[in-house]
This record gives structure tokens, sequence and C-alpha cells, in this order.
């Protein structure tokens, strides 16, 4: 990936940060991008200071206008973009009569239609390239509706069908466009919803963890490693024949 311009927008913790580490490791020029613009800097030191290549940029993903600035400028010093990961994201477990209009909003703006935008700018670069590859988070819970999680849930289960409607579209030119589901990936989101996991499943909020290991069948956690090493390999020329594809990442606890 030397010389590869890669986006990552979430990019200031958590998963995000884990696949700008990571495509930078590997030679890219990654775009660390997040609405914590703090954050995103951070991180792009922590890259730099490793030798490697990146630039922080603020970025809130559910502003056209703002991802259209990020685009062009993107273009104007590096050249058209190679690759964009959406990471950015939030996550509420939430009873479904306490979901306000507010969360529903907020969440889908996020989860869903940010990606939506940002593919916007991504695709219109990469058709002028001839080629290019995306990387939309969806999760777990993008294929298995669960309780609490009615926002979320949509959300997740709305970006596979826009990855599979991309897919479909811009394939002829040379665009792939892929999924990832990753199921329980410990990061600091879940030290904020152990709390309200645990009351939805009567347990011990120091419970919550184990509870998730001991029904998935590798008995262990998924790390912010193991996604950044998937969408290493997706984006990669390895798999120039994937499109279209949700991959899941779950240690086995769904299996379709």
């Amino acid at each position: 990936m030397n010389g590869k311009i890669a986006v990552v927008t979430g990019g200031g913790s958590g998963i995000g940060a884990g696949i700008c580490l990571e495509l930078a490791r590997i030679g890219a020029q990654v775009i660390v991008s997040d609405i914590n613009g703090e954050a995103a800097l951070e991180v792009a030191k922590e890259i730099e200071n490793n030798g490697f290549k990146a630039e922080a940029r603020t970025l809130d993903v559910t502003n056209a206008s703002d991802i259209k600035e990020l685009g062009d400028y993107i273009k104007e010093k590096y050249g058209l973009i190679d690759y964009w990961v959406n990471s950015a994201g939030i996550s509420k477990i939430i009873p479904f009569f306490e979901h306000t209009e507010e969360l529903w909003d907020n969440t889908l703006n996020i989860n869903l239609k940010g990606q939506f935008l940002c593919c916007k700018v991504a695709i219109e670069q990469m058709l002028e390239k001839g080629k290019g590859s995306i990387i939309n988070l969806s999760s777990q819970s993008g294929k298995v509706g669960t309780s609490s999680y009615q926002a979320y849930c949509s959300s997740k289960f709305g970006v596979i069908g826009l990855t599979q409607s991309l897919a479909a579209e811009f394939g002829p030119k040379g665009i792939r466009v892929n999924s990832i589901a990753p199921g329980v990936i410990y990061t600091p989101m879940w030290d904020e919803q152990k709390k309200d996991y645990a009351k939805k499943r009567n347990l011990n909020p120091d419970e919550v963890m184990d509870y998730f290991k001991a029904k998935i069948p590798l008995r262990k956690l998924g790390t912010v490693e193991d996604v950044a090493k998937l969408v290493k390999f997706l984006l990669s020329d390895d798999a120039t024949y994937i499109t279209g594809q949700t991959i899941n990442l779950n240690g086995g606890d769904i299996m379709f």
C-alpha cells in the first residue's frame, strides 16, 4: 500500500484508530478523520512518531459540505483517494420505549447517512481514478436484531444494504465495496455500555464480558487488531474478487 491514500472516519479512537495504525504501518498515507479533532491528532502523532504517514482532520460525517471539503483538500494535497473506511459510529443500548426521536435520528444520521455521504465523495474520486476500495463498518447487530438496540440495529442493517447496492452499481467501474460485521470488540465504547447491557440481561456489569465469552464458540472477545487486519486484507489486491460482501468477525457467535 505504499503511496496509497486511505481515509478513515472515526479514526480518533477504538476500531477506527486501530485501522489507521495498521494501514499506516503498511505504507498508506492515512487521513485520520474524526469529529473529535484532538483525538484524531493524537492518533496521527502516534503514527508519525512510529515513522509512518498520517494527517488528522476534523470531520462531521453527518455534514455533506464537511465531507466534500475534506475530499477536495485530499485531492489537492495528495491526489485521488484509493481507500475509504467508514468506521465512525455511535451505539446506545436503551429499551424501545425510551428510544427518543432524537436518539433514532442521531444514530441513523451518523451510522448510516454518514456512510452514504462519505461514499459519495469517495466514489466520485475513485471513478476519476478508475479504481478504488471502500469498507463500511456494519455489525453483528446488522445481521441479527436484538432487544433495546432498535436504532443501532436498524442503522447497521442499512449499512449492509448500502454496501450491496454500491457494489452492484460501481463494480463495473473497478470499485469494490465491502462491509465488516464485528461481534463484541472490546473498546472504550463497551466501558460506557456495560452498565446498560448488564441491566438488559440482569447481570452485574463486571460479568458482562465473561457472559459474552461464554457464548462465543472461540471463547474470547475480538480485538481492534482483528478488525484492522481484516480491513487491510479487504482493501488489498489479495481481495480483488471480493465485493458486495459483509464478512462476519465474531468468533463464531453467528454463522450466516
